[in-house]
């Protein structure tokens, strides 16, 4: 297919939402995702079939050398191909995301940007801690889920299958799935969104093997189970056009797709609500509502890439409403500024094409533009998308620093560049000391990204060892502390306690919004009314509510309180970020402004005079009651042949994990632990040398919980020093 060609294809078919679909693939690691991708883009012509699907060949959508030499996919990649349904052609934009739970941030960010996701999942192996999270992540941003049941051919191969087992374990592994799906959708999606094996909402086959059926599918090309079976019995050569005519993958699964995928138009009329809060009633409401093309331009990017040839920022992402032009000029909400779109590019295959203009409802790219994963682009301000929220945070921590001291200007270039590429690495650059921290979800994940600075972006590096974040928190609730300005004119009256647990959990499960709240919030004030029984008057106080922490303001009748308001909040978030026990981040606190008497004149009571008022008194408060640190913990899923249960019970033990539950399946032991993040590191090799390379693990869940008593003093004591803190700097 000439590039011209497809270029003409595309506009035609963009021009009309209801013929396009926004689709990713979802699944635990090394399920399949990326060798059905690849296969999806052969049958379009967009590679060379021979190569599809092979990993030793590599994928097509694997663009780094890691990739390859790892065998997953670390980036989402964003593809689109065209496909006739009917006598009408679909223009399919497909995001391939990784399955490892070190990059979900690339789940959840490549959500944002579809309407419907394929599900795929192992025939043997069912479903997985990941499945789990990368459908609870679907759902959460309303995601249509289809389901692809894959490696069919190792029922056959390795547990010699007949045809009527093979149907019971498909129709046992939908079963399960819609189960999933009722325990973790939203009441109105549970039954609406389970699939349905007899309308073809469900696919099986072998994307290795290019193979794949569906009930509807089978009738229609009168194909029986005990076919499957037959074609394990033919001479390659044969297989193939076999499958080619009777169980085509591309066709099977992209006509699932579409017939049981929403378009733009139906997706965001219930998608919007849930990712934008603002009015539906105002103009660009109605424009997103409405996928409208000629409506008020919003732009959400979710991926950055940096172009290798020009080291500039391609910005992958959604167009919900307007109509996006070259050289047009832009407002990014979040960094607050204008700027110029260079480019618009569709994906022909994986290669961005540049395309004159693209209307509302497509997948597509932008250049010229520099800005964050998650930022709303219009013409001019306008109420931003829901921030991308990432369902585990960055638990491990490395300093990072050049070997060459005239390498550091370009050091905190490329570390800027990363994180505008990957938003789940938190990088804080230090421009004062030249210690540069970054945050990421594991060791696997900040090992790439050294790897790739080295490599692609030519610094020479030194790391840390890896460090472990901790979380402050209080105890019991304090009495109320006194916070004087320098100049003695201003008090202010603060008292603190826990947050109360169903509202960290509400914060936790996105129930309410983090941020500031200048008016009411009715979102908040319904959450705290009816599922923690507070009422509206004491619900109307939150002001804001922090990294899982909450401010609520309890002054009467105090005058200038507005005026002073954005700055108490302005250190509420200071201290939150770095608490008085060892300036690691607090959780759960509660912190109330109980009174305060203020200077009439307004130059008195600036921030110079107000913020370490503010800061004396919450840590004032906090360090009376109570403060302890929590440590993050893991929940494992640990699996490996049943002669190394002894091993594995021995090797949790060791790290102070708690063994939750231990099950045999078949010839494998599959063992739930609760692991501390602190002990983990090195884990995958000790696991490996445990298991002798034959066990494997995965996340399930994360949490923070109560450090040991034994171990406050030990562990404050070590980050105190690792951070350099003088006895002055903490405390109150």
């Amino acid at each position: 297919m000439a590039g011209e060609k497809f270029a003409e294809k595309v506009m035609k078919i963009a021009q009309t939402p209801k013929y396009i679909r926004n689709i990713a693939t979802s699944a635990h690691i090394h399920h399949g995702k990326t060798a059905m991708t690849d296969n999806l883009m052969a049958a379009a012509g967009m590679m060379s079939s021979k190569f599809a699907g092979q990993l030793e060949g590599g994928m097509a959508t694997w663009q780094h050398a890691d990739e390859q030499e790892r065998l997953m996919t670390v980036d989402a990649a964003n593809v689109s191909m065209v496909h006739e349904y009917g006598d009408q052609e679909y223009l399919i934009n497909l995001i391939d995301t990784p399955g490892h739970v070190d990059f979900g941030g690339n789940v959840t960010r490549a959500m944002r940007a579809i309407d419907g996701t394929v599900v795929l999942i192992c025939a043997v192996e069912g479903i997985m801690p990941q499945t789990e999270t990368v459908v609870r992540q679907a759902l959460r941003e309303r995601v249509k889920p289809v389901l692809f049941i894959n490696k069919v051919d190792r029922l056959v191969k390795e547990l010699k299958l007949g045809p009527e087992k093979i149907a019971e374990r498909i129709m046992a592994l939908v079963v399960e799935f819609n189960n999933m799906v009722q325990r973790i959708a939203e009441t109105q999606y549970k039954e609406l969104w389970k699939v349905n094996v007899q309308d073809g909402g469900v696919a099986f086959g072998s994307a290795r093997e290019n193979w794949a059926l569906s009930f509807p599918y089978m009738h229609k090309k009168n194909v029986k189970f005990s076919d499957i079976l037959r074609i394990y019995e033919m001479e390659e050569a044969e297989r193939k056009e076999w499958v080619w005519n009777n169980a085509p993958l591309h066709e099977v699964i992209l006509d699932m797709v579409i017939k049981h995928l929403p378009d733009p138009v139906d997706a965001q009329i219930y998608r919007i609500p849930k990712i934008w809060h603002g009015d539906p009633e105002s103009q660009f409401g109605k424009d997103l509502l409405t996928c409208n093309p000629d409506g008020k331009v919003a732009f959400v990017i979710t991926r950055i890439v940096i172009d290798p040839r020009s080291g500039k920022d391609i910005s992958a992402g959604r167009l919900f409403s307007g109509t996006l032009r070259s050289g047009m000029e832009v407002y990014l909400n979040n960094a607050k500024q204008k700027q110029r779109i260079q480019n618009v590019y569709i994906y022909n295959g994986i290669k961005p094409e540049i395309m004159e203009s693209l209307p509302a409802g497509n997948v597509l790219a932008i250049s010229g533009v520099l800005g964050f994963a998650g930022e709303t682009i219009t013409l001019e301000p306008e109420q931003t998308f829901e921030e991308l929220k990432h369902i585990f945070e960055p638990v491990i921590t490395k300093a990072i620093e050049p070997k060459k001291s005239a390498d550091l200007p370009k050091l905190i270039e490329v570390l800027r560049k990363v994180s505008r590429e990957d938003p789940s690495v938190k990088i804080e650059i230090n421009e004062e000391t030249g210690q540069n921290l970054m945050h990421g979800m594991g060791e696997l994940h900040l090992e790439i990204i050294e790897n790739r600075i080295i490599t692609e972006k030519g610094v020479e590096i030194k790391t840390s060892p890896p460090i472990v974040v901790y979380r402050e928190t209080i105890s019991k609730p304090s009495p109320e502390v006194e916070g004087k300005s320098p100049n003695k004119h201003n008090k202010l009256y603060f008292k603190v306690e826990p947050l109360e647990p169903q509202i960290a959990q509400g914060i936790k499960e996105s129930k309410v919004q983090q941020g500031r709240f200048k008016k009411k919030d009715e979102e908040l004030v319904s959450f705290l009314r009816d599922e923690c029984g507070w009422d509206a008057k004491t619900a109307g106080m939150v002001k804001a509510i922090y990294g899982g922490n909450m401010f609520m303001d309890q002054t009467r009748g105090i005058v200038y309180i507005h005026e002073i308001l954005e700055l108490v909040l302005d250190m509420f978030d200071d201290v939150m970020k770095q608490g008085p026990l060892a300036r690691e981040p607090c959780t759960n606190v509660k912190v109330i402004l109980t009174d305060c008497t203020l200077h009439e004149d307004a130059i008195h009571r600036g921030p110079a005079q107000m913020y370490p008022a503010v800061r004396e008194g919450i840590r004032g408060a906090m360090m009376q009651a109570g403060p302890v640190l929590f440590e993050p913990l893991q929940i494992m899923r640990i699996e490996a042949p049943t002669e190394y249960t002894g091993e594995l019970s021995k090797l949790v033990s060791s790290k102070r994990g708690q063994l939750l539950e231990m099950n045999q399946e078949e010839d494998q032991v599959v063992v739930i632990a609760k692991m501390p993040v602190g002990e983990l590191i090195g884990w995958s090799s000790d696991l490996r040398s445990g298991t002798e390379g034959r066990g494997s693990s995965s996340l399930v869940d994360q949490m923070f919980e109560r450090l040991p008593m034994e171990l406050q003093e030990k562990i404050r004591a070590q980050i105190v020093q690792r951070k350099g803190l003088s006895a002055g700097e903490l405390g109150a």
